[in-house]
């Protein structure tokens, strides 16, 4: 772990709980996942790029690191190609960032929040993108480990992912850019988290809110399960999502894109073998989810915060 190595300036942070997680009190296999980075092997001639596949070449014992980094399965965000292992990650996320990247503004000099952020792997291409530092967060420790066997790869500490919950984050305005995709959904209150986006950005920055959508003007509010997820409380329209930006006292709101998930997308692989969107869906109408809702949709939506 890289402790000294922690991002500055996070006034109010409860970093100290966020390291206190990295521990078998928080979960129990931690010490497993410890010890699989503990013997990552070395590399060397290392070069480093972060394209579509965040790639780290470099000559090193290839067996040993795929045995160490199949002890963090499952990998979900990525792909991941690390002295020629590929890692088939469950989601194709280069195909998201390659909808968002277009639309973003500069983000010369930025210091970037990536809520939500798994393991890391948009941190990489913000970085590619020009920010100066990406700060995420994510609950699950897992992602936290497999984002810490990236780093330890990369030694490029302007990405940083932290085991906190959104909530257990300050509202002050320390970001020139923050992100949140796939989180909203999850969330009671998403008028609440859009007001906490916009509080946690500088007058002047952006906020990029990703979403499932339904493709009617009314919301969907699933009795049970979405796909098979809990924990979805709401699945918005596009224009509730302006809405909810808007009352967050955000302007210039944008729909970037909007796409439905396919199973080329978000599928099984040897990296996740786990069961995926194929199995989510109606067998008999891939339309609906097997709940009988309709199917996976996701949108993109930028916004602004107004200069001061």
């Amino acid at each position: 772990m890289y402790w000294h190595k922690l991002p500055q300036g996070l006034n109010g942070w409860p970093l100290q709980l966020a390291l206190s997680r990295f521990s078998k009190d928080f979960h129990g296999d931690f010490e497993r996942w410890q010890a699989a980075l503990a013997h990552l092997p070395a590399l060397h001639n290392k070069q480093v790029s972060y394209g579509d596949t965040v790639t780290i070449h470099g000559d090193g014992d290839v067996a040993q690191l795929e045995t160490g980094l199949r002890e963090l399965h499952p990998w979900r965000k990525g792909p991941f190609n690390i002295a020629g292992l590929r890692i088939d990650t469950e989601w194709r996320s280069d195909w998201k960032w390659q909808r968002l990247a277009p639309a973003l503004p500069s983000l010369a000099g930025h210091r970037v929040l990536d809520i939500g952020c798994g393991n890391g792997y948009f941190g990489w291409r913000l970085l590619a993108h020009g920010a100066a530092e990406v700060v995420g967060v994510d609950p699950t420790l897992l992602f936290c480990m497999q984002h810490q066997a990236v780093l330890h790869y990369t030694q490029d500490f302007r990405n940083w992912v932290l085991p906190l919950k959104v909530e257990e984050l300050p509202a002050e305005a320390l970001f020139d850019t923050a992100l949140s995709m796939g989180v909203i959904y999850h969330r009671r209150e998403p008028v609440q988290h859009s007001q906490q986006l916009a509080s946690m950005v500088k007058p002047g920055g952006t906020v990029v809110l990703e979403s499932l959508v339904v493709e009617s003007d009314l919301p969907l509010y699933p009795q049970q399960r979405y796909a098979r997820m809990r924990n979805v409380w709401c699945v918005p329209s596009v224009a509730l999502m302006h809405k909810w930006l808007a009352e967050a006292g955000l302007t210039d709101i944008t729909t970037v894109d909007v796409t439905p998930t396919t199973t080329a997308e978000q599928r099984s692989t040897p990296w996740m073998h786990f069961e995926s969107l194929a199995e989510a869906l109606d067998p008999n109408n891939p339309n609906k989810t097997i709940e009988g809702h309709p199917a996976p949709v996701r949108a993109i939506v930028l916004a602004r915060k107004p200069a001061s």
